[in-house]
């Protein structure tokens, strides 16, 4: 059976070969199969995200790791995954460490930058324990993640320095990305910005989070800065929506005959939908047949 494994391996390799591993939240069993079988057809290594609160929907972070693992065992997934916390608090990441995540995020931005060092730290020293790997994060992300909403404040390049000196796997800092939907007056990616934080970090693998619906030619430029992985949630969700409101609004769970009510015929319209838009977000960030 293919074991989680942690983030190390798979952006080092995407660093070294120009593209970025996908980083997908799930938020239920359908997003778990989607996001596995999105990532066996291609051939694609791939991160599965969990927030604190979509941890919580699904019953703590044991369930999601027994469900994660489970699902891999049953389809036969045998390409590399990685179970990561995404913005998790302190003691988040704590508890998903023990629960047997491979990797997590542990997001300081609440704190000031001192502290955040000295958090992490403690984080990374109980990482280290069970292989897992520790993503960390300068400044903030625009946007509303749980509740917690930043105004995409620019991250400091002398901050992303210093915290590249940590065992960190990975580095997330605001180059004017945010969380959700982008606004009609957003002013795009900080590419002077991003390859000042690359050069500065020594190249280490750099994260942008808010991927959705950023146009595919800042996508590939991001990419070719230094950007290893990208997450993706919003995007996901309103595939997901829109496919299970057409089955919905074409009256198929009326049909008594085929049960259309099932809800297993119900959710399949928009698990295949999610499954289609990680492929298609595989397919632009190049990490097609990478695994």
């Amino acid at each position: 059976m293919q074991k989680l494994v942690n983030m190390s391996d798979m952006l080092k390799k995407a660093v070294d070969n120009h593209y970025a591993v996908a980083h997908i939240n799930i938020n239920n069993l359908e997003w778990i199969k989607a996001a596995l079988m999105a990532a066996q057809t291609t051939n694609s290594p791939i991160i599965l995200g969990v927030s604190e609160g979509a941890a919580k929907y699904m019953c703590g972070y044991k369930n999601v790791v027994d469900m994660v693992t489970n699902c891999m065992q049953n389809m036969n997934i045998t390409v590399n995954i990685a179970l990561h916390l995404d913005h998790g608090s302190y003691d988040g990441a704590i508890a998903a460490l023990k629960a047997g995540f491979s990797s997590v995020m542990f997001d300081g931005s609440s704190y000031n930058f001192k502290e955040n060092i000295e958090r992490i730290n403690k984080i990374i020293e109980l990482a280290k324990a069970t292989n897992a790997t520790v993503e960390a994060e300068v400044g903030t992300i625009g946007g509303e993640e749980d509740g917690v909403i930043a105004l995409g404040e620019q991250a400091n390049v002398e901050e992303c320095a210093e915290m590249s000196k940590l065992s960190i796997c990975c580095l997330a800092a605001g180059i004017g990305n945010i969380h959700g939907i982008y606004p009609s007056n957003w002013k795009g990616l900080n590419f002077e910005l991003l390859s000042k934080i690359a050069e500065a970090t020594n190249h280490m693998a750099l994260v942008l989070h808010g991927g959705t619906n950023i146009p595919n030619d800042m996508i590939k430029k991001a990419i070719s800065l230094g950007i290893a992985k990208i997450n993706v949630n919003t995007e996901c969700q309103l595939a997901f929506a829109d496919a299970t409101r057409k089955y919905i609004e074409q009256k198929n769970d009326l049909n008594l005959t085929n049960k259309g009510f099932d809800p297993r015929k119900l959710l399949k319209p928009g698990t295949e939908a999610i499954k289609n838009k990680i492929i298609e977000k595989m397919t632009v960030f190049g990490s097609l047949g990478k695994n």
